[in-house]
């Protein structure tokens, strides 16, 4: 990794959760998730690692384990919108990249933070960046709850879709959804290249950011429920990073928690 990219990681933590109430705080061996969060984020090659709070126990908690903390508005739409406030109250403008980490990530790899962060150096024209990696199980492929990205010559996102994509037209025929279900455990052979699923983990110019609040939600991105699809309808370029590495388990339910509980112990 270059040496002369410089970026902050910026970890939104909203305490109100319909599936997990109270989840940047839950228990895991001791310390609060996103504790674990800014933990493994501090492992990457960011100058700092700050969370963005809605709420003062969560303040209170990041402060108690030595991390960074700034209080952001309860009422914040997005993610997105609460980091922008965030760069805001840390003096972030202009060129600077911010990484956005998701407070459910705390067994986050730091490599894919270092290379995200990457992106915006190799690609100058784009004020925005994310991760992807290939799709081994038709399963994933089939599913709606699994995000696919296709991607230009230039590894810049074209679209983002919870449908399959790219569609595969000439398929064998026993490649479907009724064939999974008919052989749950079948995993047939997927197109080459093989599709790719997005990865929630973003770079951003802190300048864009500043943008971000001001663009108007897109029909395909209320249609799709993807809130990166706002980004590509106002036509601003996304750069891709396709890892080797899967994506960590992320923290959305209770039995999500009990997973990392043991992956950790």
């Amino acid at each position: 990794m270059s040496q002369d990219c410089v970026f902050t990681v910026i970890i939104p933590a909203r305490l109100a959760s319909s599936r997990l109430p109270s989840k940047p705080l839950a228990d895991i061996h001791g310390l609060p998730m996103v504790v674990r969060v800014a933990q493994q984020a501090q492992k990457s090659h960011a100058t700092r690692v700050v969370v963005a709070a809605d709420d003062e126990r969560v303040l209170e908690a990041c402060l108690a384990h030595q991390v960074q903390c700034v209080l952001t508005d309860r009422h914040h739409p997005s993610g997105s919108d609460r980091l922008a406030q965030a760069c805001q109250l840390l003096g972030l403008a202009g060129r600077d990249i911010v990484i956005n980490v998701q407070g459910d990530e705390p067994m986050i790899e730091p490599e894919l933070i270092n290379a995200v962060a990457q992106l915006l150096q190799t690609h100058p024209d784009c004020p925005m960046g994310t991760v992807a990696h290939e799709i081994d199980k038709m399963e994933d492929f089939l599913s709606p709850h699994v995000v696919k990205v296709v991607l230009n010559h230039h590894a810049q996102a074209l679209y983002f879709s919870r449908a399959t994509i790219p569609f595969w037209r000439d398929a064998p025929q026993n490649l479907s959804q009724n064939a999974l279900q008919d052989s749950p455990h079948a995993n047939p052979a997927l197109a080459t290249p093989k599709p790719l699923r997005h990865v929630g983990l973003y770079a951003y110019r802190a300048e864009f950011l500043a943008l971000y609040p001001q663009l108007s939600p897109s029909p395909l991105e209320q249609v799709e429920s993807l809130e990166q699809l706002r980004v590509l309808w106002h036509g601003h370029p996304i750069a891709v990073h396709v890892s080797s590495l899967q994506c960590a388990l992320g923290v959305d339910t209770p039995e999500d928690l009990q997973r990392v509980r043991r992956l950790l112990s």
